[in-house]
């Protein structure tokens, strides 16, 4: 097929959401796991917000004037995110997926970001392989999990909403576990007001921009990300990724009652520090 790529617009949403939706249902369905997007409309808010948004590169693939997939780079940190990278279900297997990852790796290198990361579904073996034959890495096997809140406090570790002052002190805690902060994020989730804190003896030792698909959290101990979760009111989207490796916490979530949804994997090309605390990434990194 003769492809075409160029950057997204806004009036591309309807059918790039609709691609987006089916492609994640037939792919789940051939492997009997939950959709990620429970309707079309809720593909579509989420590609109507990053088509729209400055912080993120979009790039779609044409034939005859027609999308048939879509790509997106997430440019507001020093690490740049991959997703959701989509191809109409009839014209898989082609190299589209491959161009397209291709084109937003060449546009992370042309704006020099240190690192590129993403999530990928484990059970999906092409994308596994199409990752790691662009340079991927693959860093940590995670657990998507979802359920009712748990609505339980850890004695000691207070959980409040985060404000603007407290900023700084969250980023400096980033960077003492991952090596890099998270901070336009960060401040995205404050003034969202969807950003909290745990406080521990007086300071902050961990927080989170939401325990949820979108959201990410770091934290000094294990005690931190659990007075985190057990705090949140709801899991937006899909749910939260804990590091499968982290069995301590991996099994308190399930003990309070939530349930494994699918198995992911992050994966890294370029800098990439081993996490010196405890972490839940978002589906992005």
């Amino acid at each position: 097929m003769n492809i075409n790529f160029r950057q997204g617009k806004r009036g591309d949403a309807e059918i790039c959401a609709s691609i987006c939706y089916e492609a994640f249902k037939a792919i789940a369905d051939r492997h009997n796991f939950p959709h990620d997007f429970s309707d079309r409309e809720t593909a579509l808010g989420l590609l109507s917000e990053l088509l729209g948004r400055e912080d993120v590169y979009s790039v779609v693939a044409e034939t005859d004037d027609h999308i048939v997939g879509s790509n997106f780079l997430w440019e507001n940190g020093v690490i740049a995110g991959v997703g959701p990278i989509t191809v109409e279900p009839g014209v898989q297997n082609s190299a589209i997926g491959r161009q397209l990852m291709e084109n937003v790796l060449r546009r992370a290198h042309e704006r020099g970001f240190v690192g590129v990361r993403l999530l990928q579904s484990a059970y999906h073996n092409r994308s596994l392989s199409l990752y790691t034959k662009l340079g991927f890495d693959a860093r940590e096997p995670l657990s998507n999990l979802q359920g009712s809140p748990i609505r339980t406090e850890i004695f000691g570790y207070r959980v409040r909403p985060a404000n603007e002052s407290d900023v700084e002190a969250c980023n400096h805690l980033c960077v003492r576990v991952h090596g890099h902060n998270r901070a336009s994020e960060l401040l995205d989730a404050v003034k969202h007001g969807t950003a909290s804190l745990v406080e521990h003896h007086g300071r902050i030792t961990g927080y989170t921009t939401m325990i949820g698909f979108f959201g990410h959290a770091v934290g000094e101990s294990n005690e931190d990300l659990k007075a985190l979760i057990g705090a949140a009111q709801t899991f937006p989207g899909p749910g939260f990724m804990v590091p499968t490796r982290n069995s301590e916490l991996l099994r308190w979530c399930l003990e309070k009652g939530l349930r494994i949804k699918q198995p992911m994997t992050l994966m890294s090309m370029g800098l990439y520090n081993e996490p010196a605390g405890t972490f839940l990434p978002s589906i992005i990194y």
